[in-house]
């Protein structure tokens, strides 16, 4: 964001190029770290435009659409496919009444079945107001035009539910979005992950999913510890204290944004942001800045 808490159209191509060089395959926009539900209806148009622009087919770009009712949603899907999104991501509804378990399917069905464009599953589990029971989910996943899940409960037994929807269906693609456990749900049999902090972290977690592949769990691990590490040092230790604001001054020391601007008013503490100057400069001698960035970038960082 700009100053004014705008969006910052060339911070985006920076961030675009940033996540082509990290090597992940796509970016998924105004999820809960993108400021999603709380972005203007304008901006979040200006954000994905602007992804889109950059990305060059190089990147999948996926958004987040989600509204109060199946309508909405599917306005907001029409209006993401004209701007070139390829994948809708849809969460649970933020205020929604007659809350029962049946109309809450028939809310992400009816979507599933009505998109112009693929549908992704975004679970919160209990961080979400209204969950899909877990007995319903093999029916919501049966839907053909669900194609990605994204599994933020960090819930066993919801895990255990979706291996099974994609073992009835091979086609659907599985992500874990918790990022500070990432080996379990790689090595039970998930497909990928979608973070938060991949803007950040993606070399590390890449690492861990070359690793759960090679079938090496200590290694795994001990990059999984290493990835912790280096989130509590932005984030403001395990309480996340300095969460949004940590992150986007992360991103201003590595030269992709040009502020640590936000809408969530995290505080930014003095030990967070030596903590992150040092992991970027490297002066902690902890080797986080090699984590973090590939040897050779393809745009010009903003200094500082």
């Amino acid at each position: 964001m700009t100053a004014e808490g705008r969006v910052d159209e060339a911070s985006v191509v920076r961030m675009v190029a940033h996540h082509v060089d990290l090597g992940v395959a796509g970016v998924m926009l105004a999820g809960t770290c993108g400021e999603g539900p709380w972005l203007r209806d304008r901006d979040r148009e200006a954000l994905v435009r602007t992804t889109v622009e950059a990305a060059r087919g190089r990147l999948t770009v996926a958004l987040q659409v989600t509204d109060s009712s199946s309508v909405r949603v599917l306005d907001n899907i029409d209006r993401a496919a004209a701007l070139g999104v390829e994948i809708a991501v849809v969460a649970a509804p933020p205020f929604f009444l007659n809350a029962t378990p049946k109309r809450l399917l028939g809310h992400y069905t009816e979507i599933a079945r009505a998109s112009v464009l693929p549908v992704g599953l975004y679970d919160r589990g209990a961080g979400s107001p209204y969950v899909v029971p877990e007995p319903m989910l093999a029916d919501l996943l049966a839907e053909p035009n669900i194609v990605v899940v994204k599994d933020s409960s960090q819930q066993v037994s919801r895990r255990d539910a979706y291996l099974k929807g994609r073992a009835a269906r091979p086609s659907l693609r599985l992500f874990s979005g918790g990022e500070f456990d990432t080996v379990e749900y790689l090595a039970a049999g998930y497909d990928g992950l979608l973070l938060g902090g991949g803007i950040f972290n993606a070399r590390m977690a890449l690492q861990i999913l070359a690793a759960v592949r090679a079938n090496d769990l200590v290694k795994a691990n001990a990059l999984q510890a290493r990835m912790n590490d280096l989130m509590y040092r932005v984030y403001g230790g395990p309480q996340i204290t300095c969460w949004m604001t940590g992150l986007k001054e992360l991103l201003v020391e590595l030269g992709v944004f040009a502020t640590n601007r936000n809408l969530l008013d995290y505080p930014l503490t003095d030990q967070c942001r030596a903590q992150i100057k040092a992991a970027v400069s490297g002066s902690d001698d902890l080797g986080f800045r090699e984590d973090m960035l590939v040897p050779h970038r393809s745009f010009v960082p903003l200094a500082r």
